[in-house]
């Protein structure tokens, strides 16, 4: 088995709001990856005492726990549970009604004997490379779709965009999201190898276009997943002309978590 895991701040003065870990039980019969993206609140109060960091960690742990001891849940009912649990963790002293509530992109997988499973919420990317070389992504593109003048308030999108039918959905506080995530399985000898990627590091192919889904598995695959991070971040230090990142933040949190089962 093969593993490799970066995860990198966009800022050294910021904590990363990134989560990633990879879970192999000692049974060495399955195991599963897991990989958060915090979503960054504004300045003001979003009603909850911790930060984005704490509530990352909190449900990636849960996540990572429930992944392989609840093997008879379906990946959805995992993140339910891990979405419940970390709710009750500090539904007495927050407002968890809040729009900015702490919330994450997901991107989930597990992997058996028989069979691979994923799951993917919001704008975090998994890359499944099959046994005949081609690579599949699976992308929850609903915010994607969304046309980008709807994007430019924070106040419109958490009203009337986050979490919302119509809009694009994100692990926060509501167990219910997990239905709305693009979830499949596959049988276990038609995959290869599997990469997770945050946005800070997808933006290789969907904001730089240095390549496909399939090149950016590639360089991780043969180069290494800090290369590609190191690719991200020599592009965004380059386009001093917001070319590309528009009004993105210049660097963003970028994780890579690459396993070969």
């Amino acid at each position: 088995m093969r593993t490799e895991v970066i995860s990198e701040p966009g800022s050294p003065d910021l904590a990363n709001e990134d989560f990633a870990a990879v879970a192999v039980p000692v049974s060495g019969q399955g195991g599963s990856l897991v990989v958060l993206d915090g979503v960054t609140p504004p300045r003001e109060a979003y009603g909850c005492r911790h930060t984005v960091a704490w509530f990352t960690s909190r449900l990636g742990g849960a996540l990572t726990e429930l992944s392989v001891s609840r093997t008879d849940l379906p990946l959805p009912g995992v993140l339910a549970q891990a979405i419940a649990r970390t709710a009750s963790s500090h539904a007495s002293t927050c407002d968890l009604s809040h729009p900015r509530t702490p919330q994450a992109t997901v991107a989930l997988a597990r992997w058996s004997p028989q069979s691979v499973e994923y799951l993917v919420l919001s704008d975090a990317a998994l890359l499944l490379q099959g046994v005949d070389g081609a690579v599949t992504a699976v992308l929850d593109d609903r915010l994607a779709r969304l046309p980008r003048a709807s994007l430019t308030s924070a106040a419109v999108t958490d009203t009337t965009l986050r979490n919302r039918e119509g809009g694009f959905f994100t692990a926060a506080a509501d167990p219910s999201v997990a239905r709305r995530a693009v979830t499949g399985t596959l049988p276990r000898g038609r995959v290869h190898a599997l990469a997770a990627l945050t946005d800070g590091a997808t933006r290789w192919v969907d904001r730089f276009r240095q390549g496909d889904w399939a090149d950016c598995f590639w360089v991780v695959r043969e180069e290494g997943a800090p290369e590609l991070v190191r690719r991200v971040r020599a592009l965004e230090r380059a386009d001093s002309a917001r070319t590309h990142l528009g009004r993105a933040k210049r660097h963003d949190d970028a994780t890579v978590v690459y396993v070969e089962p």
